[in-house]
This record gives C-alpha cells, sequence and structure tokens, in this order.
C-alpha cells in the first residue's frame, strides 16, 4: 500500500512525467505511446543526463534492462527532452561484447534518429591512454560513423574521441561538447577552435572527470579537471555548465570565469548505489520563461516498475538530495550577453502609437540623459501637455534606462520620497482636455514602470505613476474616503499596482490589485475599462483581482492629472520613486494585441 500510494503521489506531482503514464513505462494495463515529441521553440525543454553505466555491462554479469527503459523514456515521455549526453563509463571493461550489448541498446535511439551523446570512460578504453590512443572497440562502437545518425552531430576531432553537437531548445541553438577521457593538448585545441567557430551558442561541457564531492556535495575541481578549467573553460566565457561522471557521490559548485561569469559543474554518479544505479539521469529542466535549470534524478526503471519493488529498490526511484534534486537560477540573457546579446529592437515612431481614440501618448526621448524636465509635449496632438511641479525638492531627469519592449528608448526617473514629503511631477495643464473627461464608453490606460532597488524602505507606499489632483468628493462622491484622489493608479508598500477609482455608476472606491513587482526590472501595466467591468494587466497577463462588480468610466472631479505624484485631499504628498517610460491613455477598450508592448 505504500508504494501504490508513493506511485500515485508521483503522478499527482508529475515526477514521472505524464510521458511515463501513457509510454508503456506505467504497467501492463498501459498502451505505449508513439514517440514523444519535441517542440524545440518552447521556453520549457529538458535535456537528459546519464551517467556510469558500467555495471550494467560487466562481462557477463549485469543487466541492460534499466538502461532500456531509461531510453524508452527518453524517447517516449512528453518531457520535451531535446536531447541526451551520457558521460562515460558506459562498460566496466570495455570488451567488444560489453560495447555490442550496449550498443544494441542505443540502436532504438538511433532508429528514431533522436539527438544523444555519448563519451569514452576510464572503463570504456585504456585508462593510460589520451585521445591519440588509436582504434578501440569503444570506438568502433560509438565513433563518428555512428555519432552521425544524430541529428545533431556536427562533427568530431580527428583521432573520433571528442565530438561536437548543436541542439535546439527554447528557440535557440546550444552547442555540447562530449569531450573523451583525457583529451590531449590536441583534442583541446580542437574543442577550443569548436567554440570559437560558434562564437554566440552558449556551451554545455560533457566530460567523463572533471569536479569531485565530499560528503558535504560541495565538489571542487579533480587534478585533471584543473587542466581542463584552465585550457578550456576559464577562458572560453560560452561555457556556462559543466557535467561529468567518474567519481561518486554527487555534488556542484560554481565557479567564476575570467569574464567575471558563473560557471556551474555539477558531478552526478550513482554506480555505487544499488543495481548499479538502475541507470539513472538527471533531468536538467531548462525554463528560460522562469530563468532557471530544475533538475530531477530519476530512474524510469523504477518508476515503471512501481509499486512492484524489493526493499532496496524503494530507496532508489529518485534521488531527492540537496545535490540530486535542486534548481540553478540563471538570467540567461544576462548571462549569455557576453557573445550572444539580445537586439534591441529599433524605437517605433510616436504616430504608430495613435491608434484610434488616442487621448494622449508621453514619451521622454527628446532629451540627453540626465536633462532636468521642465515640460512634455502630448504627442496625440489632443492637447495634454504635461508641466513640471515640485514638492519639497527631488529632481526629475531624462534617462536612457528604459523597457526594450516599449516604443521609444528613453523613460523618465523619480526620486520622490513620502519622509519627508518630495518629489518633482508632472500636471495636466489646465487646458487639457484630458481634465474634462469622463471615459462613460471605456478606456486603456498604460505605463511602463520600474522599481528601483531602495523601494521597499518605508518611504515609498502608495507613490502615484497616474493620478487625479481632485478627490472623490470634488466628483459628488460620498462613500468610502471621499478625499482620496477620484483615480490613482498607485504602488503599495509590497510593490503592487493598484488601480482605485471612484466610476461613475457607483458611490464607492473600485479597485484592482496586481502581485508584488520584483523590483529593479520594467513591467508594463495597462488597465481597460469596457465601460461596465475594469481588467487590470501586467505585462499583457490578467490580475486575479479584478473585481467583477461593475464599474463604469471614471468619475471626474474637474481638476488635473499628475504624471508621477499622489495627492489626498487635494494636496500632493509625494513624488514617485523609480522610472516611468512611455505612456499612452486611449478612450476605448484595447485588446492586448494592441498594447503598447513589442
Amino acid at each position: 500500500m505504500m508504494n501504490a500510494n508513493r506511485r500515485t503521489f508521483l503522478l499527482g506531482t508529475g515526477v514521472l512525467g505524464a510521458g511515463l503514464a501513457s509510454s508503456g513505462l506505467v504497467g501492463a494495463s498501459g498502451t505505449a505511446s508513439q514517440a514523444g515529441r519535441i517542440d524545440p521553440e518552447n521556453p520549457r525543454f529538458t535535456v537528459a543526463v546519464m551517467p556510469d553505466t558500467q555495471y550494467l555491462f560487466d562481462a557477463d554479469r549485469g543487466d541492460s534492462t534499466p538502461l532500456d527503459a531509461s531510453l524508452r523514456y527518453v524517447l517516449k515521455t512528453d518531457e520535451n527532452i531535446v536531447f541526451l549526453a551520457h558521460l562515460g563509463d558506459l562498460t566496466e571493461h570495455g570488451q567488444p561484447g560489453e560495447l555490442a550489448q550496449i550498443g544494441r541498446s542505443f540502436e532504438d535511439l538511433d532508429r528514431h534518429r533522436f539527438p544523444y551523446s555519448v563519451l569514452a570512460g576510464n572503463h570504456d578504453i585504456d585508462s593510460s591512454t589520451d585521445d591519440q590512443r588509436g582504434p578501440t572497440p569503444f570506438l568502433s562502437t560509438f565513433g563518428p560513423k555512428r555519432a552521425a545518425l544524430s541529428p545533431a552531430y556536427r562533427g568530431s576531432s580527428k583521432d573520433g574521441y571528442n565530438s561536437y553537437h548543436i541542439f535546439r531548445g527554447g528557440g535557440r541553438q546550444w552547442l555540447l561538447l562530449a569531450l573523451d577521457w583525457r583529451p590531449s593538448a590536441s583534442g583541446i585545441a580542437w574543442a577550443n577552435s569548436v567554440i570559437n567557430q560558434h562564437p554566440d551558442l552558449p556551451v554545455i561541457l560533457t566530460i567523463h572527470e572533471m569536479v569531485y564531492a565530499e560528503a558535504d556535495g560541495q565538489a571542487q575541481l579533480s587534478e585533471f579537471g584543473q587542466r581542463v578549467w584552465r585550457d578550456l573553460v576559464a577562458d572560453n566565457d560560452q561555457i556556462f555548465l559543466t557535467l561529468n561522471g567518474h567519481f561518486w557521490p554527487p555534488g556542484r559548485t560554481v565557479l567564476r570565469n575570467k569574464a567575471g561569469n558563473d560557471v556551474h559543474l555539477h558531478i552526478t554518479n550513482y554506480q555505487d548505489r544499488y543495481y548499479g544505479g538502475s541507470a539513472m539521469i538527471r533531468l536538467y529542466r531548462f525554463d528560460l520563461a522562469r530563468g532557471v535549470i530544475d533538475v530531477h534524478t530519476v530512474s524510469p526503471w523504477l518508476l515503471a516498475k512501481a509499486p512492484d519493488l524489493n526493499e532496496l529498490e524503494r530507496q532508489e526511484i529518485e534521488r531527492t538530495g540537496d545535490v540530486d534534486y535542486f534548481s540553478v537560477p540563471i538570467d540567461f540573457e544576462q548571462r549569455f550577453a557576453g557573445f550572444a546579446p539580445v537586439p534591441v529592437p529599433p524605437p517605433r515612431p510616436a504616430r504608430d502609437m495613435l491608434l484610434p481614440g488616442t487621448i494622449a501618448y508621453w514619451r521622454f526621448d527628446n532629451a540627453a540623459a540626465g536633462t532636468k524636465v521642465e515640460s512634455v509635449r502630448d504627442l496625440s496632438g489632443q492637447g495634454n501637455d504635461l508641466k513640471l511641479m515640485t514638492l519639497g525638492g527631488g529632481s526629475l531627469t531624462y534617462s536612457t534606462d528604459f523597457d526594450r519592449r516599449q516604443p521609444s528608448h528613453a523613460s523618465l526617473q523619480f526620486t520622490g520620497s513620502k519622509n519627508p514629503p518630495r518629489g518633482s511631477y508632472l500636471q495636466t495643464v489646465d487646458s487639457a482636455p484630458l481634465n474634462r473627461m469622463d471615459f462613460a464608453s471605456g478606456y486603456t490606460i498604460e505605463a511602463f514602470v520600474k522599481l528601483p532597488p531602495d523601494f521597499k524602505d518605508g518611504n515609498h507606499a502608495w507613490c502615484g505613476v497616474f493620478s487625479r489632483l481632485g478627490t472623490g468628493a470634488d466628483a459628488g462622491k460620498t462613500g468610502d474616503d471621499p478625499s482620496e484622489p477620484a483615480v490613482t493608479l498607485s504602488l503599495s508598500d509590497g510593490a503592487g499596482f493598484q488601480w482605485a477609482t471612484f466610476p461613475l455608476n457607483t458611490n464607492s472606491i473600485s479597485t484592482n490589485w496586481s502581485h508584488e513587482l520584483q523590483l529593479d526590472k520594467w513591467w508594463h501595466v495597462a488597465v481597460v475599462n469596457d465601460g461596465t467591468h475594469t481588467t487590470m494587466y501586467v505585462d499583457g497577463c490578467p490580475v486575479v483581482r479584478n473585481p467583477r462588480t461593475s464599474a463604469a468610466g471614471l468619475a471626474n472631479p474637474g481638476t488635473s492629472w499628475l504624471l508621477g505624484g499622489y495627492a489626498y485631499d487635494r494636496t500632493v504628498e509625494q513624488g514617485f520613486h523609480g522610472w516611468i517610460g512611455d505612456v499612452r491613455v486611449v478612450a476605448r477598450p484595447l485588446p492586448v494585441s494592441d498594447f503598447m508592448l513589442g
């Protein structure tokens, strides 16, 4: 019963992956599915890593069944596995019979033309030799001729023991080096030349020996690993991840290369575990959207056998210790910026932003960075120009910081605070048509916003991005607190957007709330009213705290609008703290596809 519960839990949490449930690996009652489909454009993809399988192929001992199960899983799961890398020590002695046996297991990948790589470990060849050793049973079985069956294979060193592969995942190409147990000086030179020939590709280095770990899981370079680091990794900023087997226990560390960037070095090996490690695989689940690699270690063979497991097998279904089940946060765009910078789209002309119904459009690309703001012209042509106002000091300057998605390449930097009250802000001129509008038929208000790292220091809660100077009372409202502004897009002390308004059809305040925002990051916010309901969007995504209560238009107090200022009871209490990019007001509801997001 315990096993069955464990099985149900794994299925429910997705640890097995839906592919196991339908791949023929789950049990006799299941039906085998077709090979798993690879989606190379999906920002979530997986690289499967298989360490030492030598005890499963040991002369007349061993058992290929666990490996066969792992390879079937790789083929049939819907995990979106885009590549499989074996880390060497495929066999115990490197004998022709051992290699022939494991070679037959890999034929399933060949038939499906699944992208994979293998490399020689010290047990697959004469460990006293380097990649200039000449012909071996390993080379006959897994040399360039066979490697060419993989669609990701791009070439090998002249000796045949080192290879490189290019696979696609997350909409981009990745280069994987599979290096010999002991690459010679010419082998290292070859690897450097491959990287030089592909200067814009991120690189994963697989090799049998690189780092080892103590019982605490803290890895460090082996003596040979120090050479590889010095001669290959440290100078090549493209290498961001190294994977090796050979030693046990598993472990990991992070080293800084000569460019000052992190390189993640992982060792994974389970041959010391029950049943030779049960052909465990590491699933490196890349998520480019979240900026993380989630690492899981599982045995598909044992997962498929559950719940009919013996006492020792139950301990090996998956490994969940700190060195086997963890996440590696990586800002991929920043980490790869030195060799593969994401191109910044050119600015979009202001005229392209003037959709039908545009009432106001402000952008801040008409002055040099650091220049003090005096006034801002409304580019919609409607006359909703802005004038500078000052509260107890605080600067307002043009900035070249911008969200790459916004139309212009500029913003305004505000330095306001609540304690003490200060901040320069902008206010619509007295003659602005915007001051007289109630948007009874609907509206869309958009802005790009970035908050600095010190935003949550207690001095900036409820600072306004875009607000009215007039109050609810000025608009004839008596519910809630009529001294609150009639309209405000503000930020809570937890750095969450709040859209708080007195609508035309109610006497009380209607509010929309976002989640708390990451600081030091650009965000796009939009509030859209269709004449009946208001929906807030952050980065084009609707938030959960959008009210179902009807909210028609905006009660009009007959006063100015404030950009970067917040007023209570007609008194400006504080200025905004952070950056504001392009701002647009449209007198109709817009679909997300028409937002200013590029």
